[in-house]
């Protein structure tokens, strides 16, 4: 595998010298370097967007807030911030309609909450503090491409300003944290779409939603529909997203503009109708592939993929920025003991592999399964055999990188499921099916424009 570009269109100036070079400044990329730079090394984020920049996921898990505080950033959070208590599933195939999962219900009741929030608010609070701890922060510079050092001493980062200069850093570490971009993971040719689950996205901004009362207000709605699944995100603001995750096969029989489509589509929705009734519009219609994607590597000698440079997933239960951050985390400890102790290097990137892999794992054997009919009925009539409940709350808060043992109760949980679905096999088969014929990988060019 090439490992290394050309770098003959580089600037004439020498190469700048930093300790690591972290590409992306969103919440994996700060986190990374605000950590880093903490430590006292040189960190230089390159980020190629300008601060505050829209970005879907305002949905935040309770597992994000120590994160927050570990940082330093928990009182600002908490300023910008709507409470999130719980998530609603609403299904149409279900008597009991709606169910209201808490997070102070979870195995570990210390996390009862996290919050809703504007991502540009977010992210820029993020970065704002990792320049604050050191690390120099430089937006609107993309990176175009890295050649690492045979000797695997270091690499070289080229990267493009906005206004077309291009300038060149030195770096002993590299952490790819450029979210979808996926700078390294195409480089390197080792993205690679999920095949067991794609998914599509249309999404928008609107004022006047109809919200819960009390301490139900902040908490998301999940709507289940024939196509996929909606969600419901109330912000601080007064501002509410609203998403619609679909399958390609249902995408690919748009004929209309995105925003008629998306209309067309919430209507297909009576429960989420309701609840817009007297809403407007505020943002435009934006409509992503969110096709699932990993890459079949995390690491080299001396880079890292993490957030979603390395993965995307579906998402359903809001495990995105958790996700990012805890990848900052683990990669910053990472990077600091394969700079400081090279002979610890291996067992560290391991350790490593091994944290990053975990979460899209774990949460993806529920997303593969969250449309099926047997895990709805799951959802909506939830039992707390077992602990199975319990177990599923904290898996929901994100709280799957500690000590909490949960994992017995998971285990009884997917039992749970494979026996209902044998039980009703009928149903189930079906079920397989349509799912395999909904997530076909659509090529066409009418997905790619989208």
């Amino acid at each position: 595998m090439i490992e290394q570009i050309s770098l003959a269109t580089s600037s004439s100036a020498a190469p700048s010298d930093c300790d690591v070079l972290v590409i992306g400044g969103g919440p994996a990329g700060s986190t990374a370097g605000a950590l880093l730079a903490q430590r006292g090394y040189k960190v230089v984020v390159l980020e190629k967007a300008h601060h505050p920049r829209f970005h879907i996921g305002e949905s935040l898990l309770p597992a994000n807030l120590p994160l927050f505080e570990k940082l330093g950033v928990a009182d600002a959070v908490r300023a910008i911030g709507m409470e999130k208590w719980g998530a609603e599933f609403v299904s149409p195939w279900h008597d009991s309609k709606s169910q209201t999962f808490r997070f102070c219900d979870a195995w570990d009741k210390s996390m009862p909450f996290s919050y809703q929030v504007r991502r540009s608010e977010l992210d820029e609070l993020l970065i704002r503090n990792a320049a604050k701890l050191g690390a120099e922060v430089i937006e609107g510079c993309r990176v175009k491409g890295v050649a690492f050092a045979p000797d695997h001493s270091g690499a070289t980062v080229h990267a493009q300003h906005e206004d077309g200069r291009t300038e060149d850093w030195r770096a002993r570490f590299v952490v790819d944290a450029s979210g979808r971009d996926t700078v390294l993971g195409k480089q390197l040719d080792i993205k690679r779409r999920n095949t067991r689950h794609n998914s599509s996205a249309l999404y928008a901004h609107f004022t006047g939603v109809i919200r819960h009362a009390g301490q139900d207000e902040g908490n998301i709605t999940i709507f289940w529909f024939e196509h996929g699944w909606f969600w419901l995100i109330p912000l601080a603001d007064g501002a509410t997203s609203i998403g619609a995750v679909v399958w390609p096969h249902y995408l690919k029989s748009r004929s209309k503009p995105v925003k008629d489509f998306f209309f067309d589509t919430l209507a297909m929705c009576p429960a989420l109708a309701e609840r817009l009734a007297q809403a407007t519009l505020s943002s435009d219609v934006e409509a992503t592939g969110n096709f699932a994607y990993t890459c079949n590597r995390t690491h080299g000698p001396n880079y890292l993929l993490i957030g979603d440079a390395f993965g995307f997933i579906d998402p359903v239960f809001s495990s995105g920025v958790m996700l990012a951050m805890q990848g900052g985390f683990v990669g910053a400890e990472t990077v600091d003991t394969c700079l400081r102790e090279p002979a610890k290097a291996a067992t560290a990137l391991a350790h490593f592999d091994q944290q990053v892999r975990l979460g899209p794992k774990e949460f993806s054997w529920f997303i593969y399964r969250v449309t099926n009919p047997t895990m709805r009925d799951m959802f909506m009539d939830p039992s707390n055999v077992w602990r199975v409940k319990e177990a599923l709350l904290s898996m929901l808060a994100g709280d799957i990188f500690g000590k909490t043992p949960i994992w017995r109760s998971i285990a009884a949980l997917k039992g749970i499921f494979y026996i209902a679905s044998v039980w009703n096999f009928k149903r189930s088969w079906q079920a397989m099916r349509l799912r395999k014929a909904n997530i076909r990988i659509v090529e066409d060019a009418k997905s790619a424009a989208i």
